[in-house]
């Protein structure tokens, strides 16, 4: 019975792996939407054009996730990003994060 219980349980698990890899972005996809990131954010998100815009590269994708929807919802406030992340649909931003969250950065985490 143990045996029984333990296979429906990695069949059930296993089924799921198809619906969480779908829920991650597509960096590739994400590389074009970047586009419009660079003229702020610089290539690959990693060489702001200001010092206080911030670094996307090597971020992590929840993070980015996280930002991004808050510019869309306005709880976040900045003219530039409100306007841009109204226009991204979920799947964009996931695809964005996946693509920032693989660029190479030199970022420096101070503790």
């Amino acid at each position: 019975m143990k045996i029984k219980s333990s296979l429906i349980l990695l069949s059930v698990l296993s089924l799921s792996l198809p619906l969480t890899a779908q829920a991650a972005g597509n960096a590739a996809e994400g590389a074009k939407l970047s586009e419009t990131c660079k003229a702020c954010h610089g290539e690959g998100g990693a060489k702001p054009i200001q010092p206080d815009y911030p670094v996307l590269a090597g971020q992590h994708a929840d993070y980015l996730v996280a930002a991004l929807n808050q510019y869309k919802s306005g709880k976040r406030k900045n003219a530039s990003m409100n306007g841009f992340a109204a226009a991204l649909k979920p799947q964009d931003i996931q695809n964005l994060a996946a693509y920032f969250a693989s660029q190479p950065s030199d970022l420096k985490v101070k503790y």
